[in-house]
Formats: C-alpha cells, structure tokens, sequence
C-alpha cells in the first residue's frame, strides 16, 4: 500500500512519519518553513515483508495561485478538473514556480491513499479550503489527520466543522508528539475505511503493533526488573579501620550508575536517544535524572516517608563507626541522617546491623530507596509510551507523583526482593553479566517473577497514558 502524506508547510508531516515508523532521525524537523524539499520514503515491515510505503511531500505552499492556475489550464483546454490536474504536472509551471507543489501532487497521484496532515492550533483559512480543492482533483481517497490536538489551542471542533463541509467526514485525530495508542489504532481504521481493498494489509499492520507493544512492555519489565535485582541483591562490604562514610559514597555511586545504564537501554529499547531529553521537574538531563535517587525530596515525591528512614540511616552510620572503633561518629551519623532513606544497611530479614557487625558488615539500600527506585523508573516507562517519535520538547512527566504511587499500590516490592536481598551474589553491579551468569544460582528465576509482577502495573500505566 502506498500512502502520501500531504499537506501545508510545517504542519507536521515529517513528524507523522516519525512516528508511525518510531524512526527519530528520519527526515528533518524544524520550524522552518519548506524544511522538506523532496519527497523521502519509508517503509513499515512486518516479518521482514514491506507492507505500507509512506511518502513525505514538500509542503503545499501557494494554493491559492496554483488553483487559480488549474482553472485556468481547465477554461483553456476545455478539460475536468483530475485531467487539467494531469496537464499540470507536465507543464513548464510545475517545473517552476509550482516545483514544489507539483512533487507533492504527483506523490499523491502516484499513491493509493493521501494523509492530509493539518495542524488543528491553525485558524481554518481559505489557503486550507484551496489544498482540499486541489487534493481532490488527484483521484484518490484523503484522510485529514489533526495535528497537535493535545493542548488547549486546538480548534478542533472548527477543523471538523471546515471538513464537513468539504465532504471529509473520516477524520483522524494523531498527535505526533503527545502519542496515544488509540489514536494510532484509528488512524488505521479509518484508513480501511477510505481504502477497503488494503483492509487485510492494514489489519496486520494492526495486529503486529499490539505486538510490538506487548513485547516492550515485558522487555522493559524484564529491565526494570533486572535493576531491582541488582539494586537489592548488591552489598558494600565494611571492614574494621574504614570510613563509614566512604563506604557509603561507594554504594551510592554503584547505584547511580546502574540506574544510568537502566536508562540508557531502556531509551534505546524504546528508540529514543539520550540527547532527546532536557531536564524537567522530574525526568531527565541529556538521558540522566535531574532529580537525585538519594534526596529525601525524591521520595517524598512518589508519597514516601522519610522520618523513619533518616532515623535508620543515621543508626547505620552510628553502628559502623561503631565496629571501626567510633573513629567518625560523628561524621558518619550525620552522613547517614542527611541521606535518609537513602541507605539502608540495617536490616535483613529482621535482623539488624548492630547484630551483624563482625569483621565484615555488609552495608544494603534500603527499602524505601528500592522503592522509589521502582517508581520512578516505571514513571519513565509510562512516560516514553506517550512520547511520539517526533518530539523536540523536553520530555514532561506532569503526574509523575501519581504514576508513580499507582506502581508502588500494584507491587508488593519487599516480597517481590526478599530471596535477591539474601542473594548478593546475584548482582552485577561488580561482577558483570557474565560472571553473573556462571553464579546465577536462581538469579534469571527471581529476575522473570519480578517481572511478571511489574508488567501488569506498566500495562496499566501506559494504557492509562
């Protein structure tokens, strides 16, 4: 099936194919006008078979002079509208001042279905009301499809209004930027709709995107899952005559770092780049979190308590320096008080550190740090499932509060890491994936139940989203 996609300039054609090819580098986005000055090519594939070939166009510039020009070519030689079109395309005007619009309309002659692609913040002009006219005259079927129908300018109810009237009444509403899965699902739809004889082409376009979603949303359960393995399972080993504190910054830094390279695979598994994001109230730097994962605000944000957990982390610090003899008490209290429920090296299985402090103690994050851990980062998950292909924004996460807390009433996390938390062998935060796996141990078994039970809780997010 060939399909074009047309328009006015900067209305976000370039965009729409973005994002149904979830391709980010294809084509030119800009706010320029004429950024596309030839008509480029995609291909949707399932199986390896191609199945659509989608068709970005130069934007429809002057409409008005080009129909007045096609009534005149029509006057003259006494042709219809679709043959004086034809003519057109062969003339000197198409090769000229018309250049570009005559790309776009033999792209469109040349296809088995048009996507009108509208921006609906737009006022309904008579340009709009002339590139309808014209498109009309190509001999084949066209689906407006409303742009940036997510905020509040949209004029919407105008748009549908204008296309009435021009006797378009399948309409699609797709947001390139603010991605709704259903909205995708109806564009097909409506495209079998205007184009029946692709329906078995488009149905299996259909079926492997439900596909394709249900595969990431386990593959980014089996992620996160793999970070909150790593994350419980991991210990920092203190020995008598060292500082609490640096044993601390050690394990706060093996955490940072594994959660970055959860990121990283998670936005290439999503095929976004790290460059795609600035920071936000939340989410993310250039790919890093601009929130800390060890800052008491970060756990207050997800509806955490902190009180008992500062209360914990400054025993952790007592009860090290302690073992070492007292040396930083002081230092080391106050470390512990300030990271809150950052870490939390006292307790495994109800046993406390201070009963465990003999040569080697083993410091552990706590729970409300593995928690939050899992909230964010699913909070993430959700978040780039709504993102289209096509965004240049900084990624906003406006509920990432909500989402999060949604996550954490679906997961029972201190039953889903117990058997990792006595497990440290598990990790491979030091030991590397290979190594890991000749230990396993049980590791790939606790890893798949942990995330049986968080892929219920992402689908909910992301079809929530």
């Amino acid at each position: 099936m060939r399909v074009a996609v047309v328009g006015h300039t900067n209305t976000g054609k370039t965009s729409l194919l973005r994002t149904l090819t979830r391709d980010v580098s294809f084509g030119t986005v800009s706010n320029r006008p004429a950024t596309t000055r030839r008509v480029e090519g995609a291909s949707l594939l399932v199986n390896g078979e191609r199945l659509v070939d989608l068709y970005d166009t130069p934007g429809l510039e002057d409409s008005i002079g080009l129909l007045a020009l096609l009534e005149r070519v029509r006057g003259n030689l006494g042709l219809d509208r679709v043959d004086a079109l034809a003519r057109f395309l062969h003339s000197e005007e198409a090769l000229g001042e018309y250049a570009q619009e005559a790309k776009a309309l033999a792209q469109v002659r040349r296809s088995d279905i048009a996507l009108y692609v509208v921006d609906a913040r737009d006022a309904v002009l008579g340009k709009y009301r002339d590139e309808l006219e014209i498109l009309g005259r190509c001999g084949v079927p066209v689906v407006p499809v409303m742009n940036f129908v997510a905020g509040a300018e949209a004029r919407v109810a105008k748009w549908r209004e204008h296309l009435a009237r021009a006797g378009l009444h399948a309409v699609a509403q797709f947001d390139t930027v603010a991605l709704d899965s259903e909205s995708e699902y109806r564009l097909y739809e409506t495209m079998i709709v205007m184009a029946a004889r692709f329906r078995p082409t488009l149905e299996t376009v259909l079926a492997d995107l439900d596909r394709r979603r249900s595969w990431l949303i386990r593959a980014s359960a089996e992620l996160l899952a793999d970070l909150l393995v790593d994350a419980a399972a991991y210990a920092v080993k203190v020995r008598s005559g060292e500082r609490a504190a640096k044993a601390i910054e050690s394990l706060q830094g093996a955490i940072r770092r594994r959660e970055q390279r959860f990121v990283d695979e998670l936005l290439a598994l999503h095929a976004f780049r790290a460059q795609d994001y600035q920071y936000t109230a939340l989410p993310l730097e250039d790919g890093v979190w601009g929130a800390d994962l060890f800052n008491p605000e970060t756990l207050a944000r997800f509806g955490i308590k902190t009180g008992s957990a500062a209360a914990v982390g400054a025993a952790a610090g007592l009860a090290v320096d302690a073992a070492v003899g007292g040396i930083t008490l002081g230092a080391a209290a106050a470390t512990g008080a300030a990271l809150g429920a950052a870490l939390g090296a006292a307790r495994d299985k109800g046993r406390d550190l201070y009963s465990r402090l003999r040569g080697y103690s083993p410091l552990r994050v706590d729970m409300p740090t593995l928690t939050v851990l899992v909230a964010r980062n699913a909070t993430l998950v959700a978040a780039l499932f709504r993102r289209g292909h096509a965004s240049r924004s900084p990624l906003r996460i406006e509920r990432d509060a909500e989402k999060g807390q949604e996550i954490l009433a679906q997961i029972d996390i201190v039953r889903a890491v117990r058997k990792a938390r006595s497990h440290p062998e598990w990790s491979r935060i030091e030991t590397g994936v290979a190594d890991a796996a000749r230990r396993d141990g049980g590791r790939a078994a606790c890893r798949d139940r942990l995330a049986e039970l968080i892929e219920p809780a992402l689908r909910s997010l992301s079809s929530a989203a």
